[in-house]
């Protein structure tokens, strides 16, 4: 190809940063000058468009039924001001917290939740002359709702049920003549909610999984486009591998989801090559460990420009330097190994556009085994659900002592700071992200309200962009769902004018107090330490790997050991999500640094037991080969029994060894896979 003035050169330098989901054709430059669009973005942002999905659910249910309501209210009989209530907010638990896999069993799941919503509500209005006993059955209620998770995703999405409908009959304090009206209140979010997720936003794996595809090739592609940009300049910055880095982790969390889109055999794992579904996981395989590949190699030695825009628009390849070097041999390599896996990916994408994945859904996904019953304090849900409790009776305690009329927000805190934490360290992240969040949305909620004042149009209109920003942002950021959620509910107050700056501060202390609670009992009611927590998350690492380097040493087929990997990787997953209270700035005990380094340690070893697991039936698969895996077998066992030690070594006078070259070579991809291994653990612990 022509490069006509440097036009290319300077189309990459210019729009790398923002182009992430462009299609590479065969046409010419203006193939890569046509494709971005607002599409592209949202797909590169919300891989599946799930965020987006569960956000626009939620906020339609809500404005739905919250319609529904008021026209039975003009239309047939007043309702009462709780029947409102409910509805809004099991609107949302409805859209959230409802995980059931198929449409019948999730609206079981919905009229099972009316039931316990409409039966707690009765119980909060019989006991009503009686705050004590009605203060006490909330903390029941708290205890069995927390506890509902034992029976799995339906006994949780209960249980939410029953505490928030609780929570506001506690707060409404309603009738018992006024309960066959307030049962509508449940009854229309659960019947609008079933009819939105089934009917006008349904969930299709074959879509998801198109658009998760999509999203692929998008992260594909501004990789290629980085590089591509960084071969025009010719030199590569700290801060351009450090970028590098963070986009082959956000293709990995692409991948990773694209995959789990797939549906699988009966047995969990894919057949040997056998099932479609087997080999389209393998193709998406192929194209992360490229990708990976051509990112690391790239860092080492930068490619010829040329050779990298040929790559993107599918043109022949230029020829190689007469004299070219070992890097720039690899270099060479991997990206052509890269553009082959992309080229296929796009197949892959047209075809399933075709066909619908005909051949992949005859595959039945699998029937997880019904967990058992366990209600002893050795099940971690059982003891969690007694913090809750404990943290629920604190909070019920000292917010009683600040209002009288106003505690419950109090114990909505401690009961919420719990939610999908693992250890005492991320509750405490929780907390502070619910106080800060607090703090932020009320003081912008209120800014909103007074310029919105007697504009009840477009207060309405900035609540439901709040509601539905909320909820968009929920799977990734808990502090900035509550921001948006203090500002929806600052409007609210508004519009029916009990907007004061005292109930404002009176809600921020509330929620500070349940904060406050929730965090002193995870640290010392049944903690459960970081540390233990990552312990435990490191054995299942060493477990994978160990059950990986077992079938490399049996001999097992490429496709066993390709499915060993990803389960590794998986467990990678779960040791950075479990390490990330270590690292995170509210903590003044540890260092940072350090975490970020070990675990750096552990994403490498991860990655060259893909580059084994790939290549190891490859000629490089001799008999040293089989010895080194020997050596490592025995070896693993002894590292997991050191457990997170290696997160608290001071490397700097360690005396730790380093590995050596970091480079896999094609034609001995799976000895070097080995070999990185044994050398990347060393650096774990001293004298491993």
């Amino acid at each position: 190809m022509t490069l006509r003035d440097g036009e290319a050169v300077r189309w990459y330098l210019s729009k790398t940063p923002s182009i992430v989901g462009i299609e590479g054709r065969s046409e010419g430059q203006g193939s890569l000058l046509s494709g971005f669009d607002f599409r592209d973005w949202l797909l590169a942002h919300d891989p599946a468009l799930s965020r987006l999905r569960v956000a626009s659910r939620v906020t339609l249910t809500m404005a739905l039924s919250f319609g529904a309501l008021l026209a039975i209210h003009y239309l047939l009989f007043p309702l009462p001001t709780a029947a409102y209530g409910l509805g809004i907010v099991l609107s949302i638990e409805g859209g959230v917290a409802v995980k059931d896999k198929g449409s019948a069993p999730q609206l079981v799941t919905r009229l099972l939740g009316c039931a316990a919503s409409v039966l707690v509500v009765g119980l909060a209005a019989v006991l009503e002359t009686n705050r004590y006993v009605s203060d006490a059955a909330f903390l029941l209620i708290i205890f069995l709702a927390a506890a509902g998770r034992v029976f799995g995703p339906r006994g949780h999405a209960i249980g939410m049920f029953a505490f928030t409908s609780y929570f506001l009959g506690a707060y409404f304090r309603p009738s018992l003549a006024e309960l066959p009206l307030i049962a509508i209140g449940p009854v229309a979010p659960a019947l609008i909610g079933h009819a939105v997720r089934s009917l006008v936003l349904p969930d299709d794996w074959r879509r998801d999984l198109l658009r998760s595809l999509e999203s692929v090739r998008g992260r594909i592609n501004q990789i290629l486009f980085k590089i591509a940009a960084l071969a025009a300049v010719g030199r590569l910055t700290e801060k351009d591998a450090q970028e590098l880095r963070q986009l082959e982790e956000r293709l990995k969390d692409v991948v990773l989801m694209a995959e789990g889109f797939i549906p699988r055999p009966p047995t969990g794992v894919f057949d040997a090559g056998t099932e479609p579904a087997a080999e389209l996981a393998i193709h998406l395989f192929d194209a992360h460990l490229a990708t990976e590949s051509a990112i690391v190699l790239s860092s080492q030695s930068l490619p010829p420009f040329a050779l990298v825009h040929a790559v993107i628009e599918g043109d022949p390849l230029p020829g190689a330097p007469a004299t070219p070097d070992e890097l720039h041999i690899e270099t060479r390599q991997a990206l052509v190994r890269l553009g082959e896996a992309r080229a296929l990916l796009a197949r892959t994408i047209k075809k399933g556009y075709a066909t619908g994945f005909a051949e992949v859904a005859a595959v039945t996904e699998t029937v997880a085994t019904p967990a058992k019953i366990d209600f002893s304090l050795a099940n971690p849900l059982i003891r969690s659900a007694l913090q809750v409790t404990l943290a629920s009776a604190i909070a019920m305690t000292f917010g009683l002592m600040l209002s009288r009329e106003r505690w419950f927000w109090a114990v909505l805190a401690s009961f919420l700071v719990f939610t999908n934490t693992n250890s005492r360290g991320d509750t405490a992240i929780k907390a502070l992200q619910r106080s800060l969040g607090t703090l932020l949305g009320i003081a912008m909620g209120l800014v909103l309200a007074t310029l919105l004042t007697n504009h009840i149009v477009a207060a309405l209109a900035v609540t439901t962009i709040a509601i539905f920003l909320a909820f968009y942002f929920l799977q990734t950021s808990y502090a900035t769902m509550t921001f948006f959620v203090s500002i929806a509910l600052c409007l609210v107050y508004g519009m029916i004018g009990t907007l004061t700056v005292d109930v404002l501060m009176l809600r921020i202390e509330e929620t500070i107090l349940g904060a406050a609670a929730g965090t002193f009992v995870a640290f010392v009611v049944f903690p459960a330490r970081t540390r233990g927590a990552l312990d435990a998350a490191l054995g299942k690492w060493f477990a994978a790997l160990e059950d990986l380097l077992s079938a490399a040493a049996a001999r097992e087929a490429t496709d066993l050991l390709i499915a060993l990997s990803q389960k590794l990787d998986a467990a990678y997953r779960d040791l950075t999500a479990v390490a990330r209270p270590l690292g995170s700035t509210w903590s003044v005990v540890t260092r940072p640094g350090h975490i970020r380094q070990t675990l750096a340690i552990f994403l490498a070893a991860t990655y060259w037991a893909r580059i084994m697991a790939k290549d190891y039936e490859g000629p490089a698969c001799d008999v040293e080969s089989l010895k080194l895996i020997g050596a490592e077998l025995q070896r693993v066992p002894l590292l997991a029994e050191r457990q997170s030690e290696c997160f608290f070594v001071d490397r700097k006078s360690s005396g730790a060894p380093s590995p050596g070259r970091h480079l896999p070579l094609s034609h001995v991809g799976a000895r070097l896979g080995v070999e990185m291994i044994t050398s990347t653990l060393d650096r774990l612990y001293p004298n491993a």
